[in-house]
């Protein structure tokens, strides 16, 4: 299990540094693209955060109406995906809107 936190943890360390690499690249351009694309892909990935939330607490209640167990996400997964969206959103802006 160890194993899967620590490849969790390198993975979201990888693409929080292609994050910054990629908002540093594009803060060469000195024009409103650039706060243009970091909008957008905040917002898609504000959108998928409340959208995963809505589903972990739906499948919260459902699991302690039918069985009375609670389960427990897991916050190194949640990372992982939260930055993987905001990577790939920024990516997509920033090549549709160069």
């Amino acid at each position: 299990m160890e194993t899967w936190i620590v490849i969790f943890l390198s993975l979201t360390v990888l693409f929080i540094g292609l994050i910054v690499f990629t908002l540093y690249s594009m803060a060469k351009r000195q024009d409103e693209r650039q706060d243009y694309i970091k909008m957008k892909a905040m917002s898609n990935t504000f959108s998928v955060v409340v959208g995963f939330f809505i589903i972990e607490i739906g499948r919260d209640i459902y699991n302690i109406l039918n069985e009375n167990v609670r389960h427990e996400m897991d916050p190194y997964v949640t990372l992982f995906v939260f930055c993987l969206v905001y990577f790939v959103s920024l990516l997509f802006y920033s090549r549709k809107h160069a």
